[in-house]
């Protein structure tokens, strides 16, 4: 067994129950909504259901990163343990997580010289986060060190896909991304965008496609062009989804007729209550392995 631990945030938006399956330790983002702050524990504290009702009925849910402090009360018990660590932070695209978790990381290494913290950018967000962190828990079991883990992440983390439409356009529109015209008239002719991280793991739009049926279509277009072997793609694929769960099944039956020999089903989980407080309803996110990324 090594003797370092693999850590995230709680932003990868994969289950509770799959990170301790998984030995892969979390910490915690915070939302506030309707004026009360809450953990962004994976729906411990308020379930995925609760939140997105809250949003459906008007709340405006706002974010709190991982800050200095935080970080140096999640990592300094392992440190104590004489454990190492791997940390893998949410993309710097959407957030200063990895520069908190860099600060943290110089003031704890002051008090434990001997001990190692490694940092890794995912340049990535929700669960294709979340598959990039599966992906390294498959190669830390396997008997990779602590080095071998950071160098294959930082090699590889642009080819996990994140490709994610929406079909309720409100929260687009509250962030700025869509301005309050083109929400209206897109919502109007039932437009849904398609859109994509970049290399900057910056959320970036490249489509806008009329009618849901053609951009789930689409989406899985984009796992065609781009998925690593084609159509004989063999890796895992994970799909989020915020409160549209027959529109995730939709693509997942897509693709899982459309790659045989995928490593076992599709799995999809809830788009977690930080980065649904910015997508809001309505979104589907599909995540794979494929080519690097390109802007």
């Amino acid at each position: 067994m090594q003797n370092y631990i693999l850590s995230c945030c709680s932003t990868a938006d994969l289950t509770a129950e799959h990170f301790e399956a998984r030995d892969i330790h979390y910490v915690c983002f915070h939302f506030i909504i309707d004026g009360i702050s809450y953990p962004d524990d994976l729906g411990k504290t308020m379930s995925s259901a609760d939140f997105y009702a809250k949003i459906k009925t008007g709340a405006q849910p706002t974010t709190a990163q991982v800050n200095v402090g935080q970080y140096i009360e999640f990592f300094k018990p392992f440190l104590e343990a004489g454990q190492d660590i791997l940390h893998v932070s949410l993309s710097t695209g959407l957030s200063g997580s990895y520069n908190a978790a860099t600060t943290a990381r110089a003031q704890l290494l002051e008090q434990y010289p001997d001990r190692r913290i490694e940092l890794v950018d995912s340049l990535g967000a929700s669960s294709g986060y979340g598959l990039l962190m599966d992906m390294l828990a498959d190669r830390r079991d396997a008997g990779a060190s602590l080095d071998e883990l950071r160098d294959w992440a930082e090699a590889n983390k642009l080819t996990i896909h994140h490709w994610f439409f929406s079909s309720d356009l409100t929260s687009y529109i509250r962030g700025g991304r869509i301005s309050k015209t083109a929400g209206f008239f897109g919502s109007l002719l039932g437009v849904c965008p398609l859109l994509n991280m970049d290399v900057a793991g910056h959320l970036t739009p490249r489509e806008k496609i009329r009618t849901k049926k053609k951009v789930i279509q689409r989406i899985v277009d984009m796992m065609k062009a781009h998925a690593a072997n084609g159509d004989a793609y063999d890796g895992k694929c994970y799909i989020s989804q915020s409160a549209c769960l027959e529109d995730a099944q939709a693509v997942a039956a897509m693709v899982e007729a459309a790659f045989p020999k995928l490593n076992g089903p599709v799995e999809i989980n809830n788009v977690g209550t930080v980065i649904g407080s910015h997508t809001g309803c309505g979104t589907v996110a599909l995540f794979f392995v494929g080519d690097k990324r390109e802007d």
